[in-house]
């Protein structure tokens, strides 16, 4: 596994896309900032970030020959793979919450934004950014954050936080590459955060409804059984659960 690591940068996922136009990038190459400044979530939302106790970094992965309607699949190997690394380092209660944060016993420790290029109706790449409040000790107005440390007590070393995700997310690619699609859509669903339990969600008029998460669709559409027994479908802009 190639590793770059930077002092200091606005964003790994801009910084790698912006490589990548100008260079030669290999597959699987992993962008490491000791301080980003800009850092970006899902849908435009900022990521708080503290030198030498968060950490934050990008992979650059070639997905040549796939169809664009794959493209969720690399969300569910990403989030699978981070969920397994932190499993690994032992870190209890990890679960999915959909689409792609990572909580710990309920509280948000890790998020992603993966930024898809095509090339005519191809997937051609993928920058897949991955933050995780490591060594946080508090989280400033964030009452749903936390941090591995505050989980479980423990302080870890950022870089070995790093290997091991990186390492993980890198097995779940090989299994899309094997074509084991169904599979690694059955392990996302076999994670998600409160599947099968009745959940409170407000959608993006601020309607509020009850309803219990069944699972995703391979377009990475939420399912939720709505009171009265029918399934309902929803993109990531259209619905969020309340936790």
């Amino acid at each position: 596994m190639e590793i770059i690591k930077i002092n200091a940068i606005g964003s790994t996922n801009d910084y790698l896309k912006q490589l990548s136009k100008n260079f030669s990038v290999s597959d699987g190459a992993v962008v490491w900032t000791l301080n980003q400044t800009q850092g970006r979530g899902q849908l435009g939302a900022n990521w708080y970030f503290e030198i030498g106790k968060s950490l934050a970094f990008s992979v650059f992965k070639r997905f040549e020959g796939f169809s664009g309607t794959n493209q969720f699949f690399i969300n569910f190997a990403v989030s699978l793979g981070v969920k397994r690394g932190l499993e690994q380092l032992g870190i209890p209660k990890i679960t999915i919450k959909w689409p792609n944060d990572i909580l710990a016993d309920g509280k948000k420790v890790c998020g992603i934004l993966v930024e898809n290029q095509f090339l005519q109706q191809q997937l051609s790449h993928s920058v897949i950014g991955v933050g995780i409040n490591v060594n946080n000790e508090g989280f400033r107005a964030l009452p749903q954050a936390s941090s591995l440390l505050l989980n479980t007590g423990v302080r870890y070393a950022v870089e070995e936080v790093l290997k091991k995700t990186a390492e993980a997310m890198a097995k779940e690619f090989d299994r899309l590459e094997d074509g084991d699609f169904d599979a690694v859509k059955q392990d996302y669903e076999i994670g998600l955060f409160r599947k099968g339990q009745i959940s409170t969600f407000e959608t993006s008029d601020r309607r509020r409804f009850n309803g219990v998460v069944e699972g995703v669709t391979s377009l990475g559409m939420l399912q939720v059984r709505v009171e009265g027994g029918a399934i309902q479908w929803f993109q990531t802009k259209d619905v969020k659960l309340l936790y």
